[in-house]
């Protein structure tokens, strides 16, 4: 045979092949059509299904109150989960960061234009005091490990007169059994009960002259 001959041997085989596949694509094309429309209307639906529950779960913390009583009844672990829901409820990106080697942080959060703010829960008995060494360790570890604009305690008891004096001098916020009452149970926000001013600008380092 020689090589026109086969060069078109070969040419008719191909025009075959790609006939072939063209029709059963043409086939195929209706069920790839609906696969293609089944998989988008499943991720639409998934997608609709998070939107709605992250707007359930933000109307459910808009409307957060929690009474004395039941911060009382909680655990350590809970009552953490708790104060992170509420600076949530206030408007802030709040997590939960509280284990062993936390360094003084059981939640940090950060709301603009406030910044970061560092939270450490202390849950006691009622009638339990924090004294002035846990102030020490917030204001030690706040701005270095954390890089916080603001410190803040919070306990379900009260504060040594000590503790408190110190962290007013120092910078150190303290929320006690009162206050916590009017943040957690009576609605109001957590910066507002405590004043917290608006982050300032950091300035660039620069070498002494």
């Amino acid at each position: 045979m020689g090589a026109a001959a086969v060069a078109l041997a070969l040419a008719v085989a191909l025009a075959q092949a790609t006939s072939r596949l063209l029709t059963r694509a043409a086939a195929a094309w209706p069920l790839l059509v609906l696969i293609g429309l089944a998989l988008a209307v499943g991720l639409i639906s998934v997608r609709m299904r998070g939107s709605r529950r992250r707007r359930a779960d933000s109307k459910r913390l808009a409307r957060l109150r929690i009474t004395l009583v039941e911060l009382d009844a909680m655990g350590d672990q809970q009552f953490e989960y708790a104060l992170r829901d509420l600076l949530v409820r206030d408007g802030w990106a709040a997590r939960k960061v509280g284990r062993g080697g936390d360094q003084a942080a059981d939640v940090i959060a950060v709301r603009i234009p406030l910044g970061r703010i560092v939270v450490q829960a202390k849950h006691t008995r009622v009638g339990g005091k924090v004294g002035s060494s846990v102030m020490y360790q917030v204001k030690g570890t706040a701005g270095p490990a954390h890089r916080a604009d603001h410190a803040v305690v919070v306990t379900n008891g009260s504060f040594t007169r000590d503790a408190m004096a110190w962290g007013d001098r120092h910078g150190v916020r303290w929320v006690d059994r009162d206050r916590l009452d009017h943040w957690a149970h009576k609605g109001r926000a957590l910066h507002e009960l405590l004043g917290l001013p608006a982050r300032r600008p950091r300035r660039p380092w620069r070498r002494a002259a």
